[in-house]
């Protein structure tokens, strides 16, 4: 019974939508990975993306539950957010969602044959 109470619990994801200062992404991109690397509990992986061309970006990073985002605030985590803050444009659009589909090249793969 708890793989199928499993299979029903969906992961959460964190998703900024920001611009940075001219010429900031690649400093920002390096701060990114350095706070999503003090991760532990509850963390499921985390995305990048930029707009090409310009200095626009979203970061999607997968929780197993909306709680364990907060839990993975350390001092260390902090003290990168303060260091990234000043790069900015202006401060990013945040949004908590659930993920309700999930589809894996593999899953699909397993599917047609």
């Amino acid at each position: 019974m708890s793989e199928f109470l499993d299979f029903l619990k969906h992961k959460y994801a964190y998703v900024a939508i920001g611009e940075f200062k001219p010429g900031k992404f690649d400093e920002a991109e390096q701060l990114f990975e350095k706070a999503v690397s003090t991760y532990t509990k509850g963390f499921k992986g985390s995305y990048l993306l930029q707009e090409p061309g310009t200095d626009k970006g979203i970061a999607i990073i997968f929780w197993e539950n909306i709680d364990d985002m907060d839990e993975n605030h350390s001092d260390v985590y902090e003290a990168i957010m303060n260091e990234m803050a000043h790069l900015f444009a202006k401060a990013p659009k945040t949004s908590f969602y659930e993920v309700c589909s999930e589809v894996h090249p593999q899953e699909l793969a397993s599917e047609e044959g």
